[in-house]
């Protein structure tokens, strides 16, 4: 993602009535945040994207994203669980399904945008913590790779 890119989202974040706004683009994710809860009389205009950043992502071998054994898959962000591609389709992956590095194992949707999280490495998936359609926070494990 682009910074004119950035600056844009901040700008309609800063004019509208968006408290947050979180875009994905090629595995960047973005966070756009305006607390409007911090602005007092003397400062009634709003304050254009106080901050952007991005979360937390797994991206491949990231010892910073995973924990110290290396086997848990992380959300990268809030959201909704799809376990499958699409409605109806089978899932991504079933424990007991061997994975390679990079393989898709899930999305996690956040506001219309679909985060796809991708095995970080090799190996069987030995458990499956969250449902589909089930809402998850940033960090909670989704799955555990042997």
């Amino acid at each position: 993602m682009d910074l004119e890119t950035i600056r844009t989202l901040i700008e309609f974040v800063g004019r509208s009535g968006v408290s947050e706004l979180v875009v994905g683009e090629n595995g960047t994710i973005v966070r756009i945040s305006n607390d409007r809860s911090k602005r007092t009389a003397a400062d009634p205009k709003p304050q254009r994207g106080r901050h952007a950043e991005a979360p937390p992502v797994d991206q491949g071998d990231r010892p910073q994203t995973q924990p110290a054994d290396g086997r848990t898959v992380k959300a990268p962000v809030f959201g909704v669980l799809h376990r499958a591609p699409n409605p109806g389709a089978r899932p991504f992956v079933e424990e007991g399904d061997v994975v390679e590095v990079g393989q898709s194992l899930c999305i996690v949707e956040a506001m219309k945008v679909f985060n796809t999280v991708s095995a970080h490495r090799a190996g069987p998936i030995t458990r499956i913590f969250a449902s589909d359609g089930q809402e998850v926070e940033a960090g909670q494990p989704l799955m555990e790779i042997g």
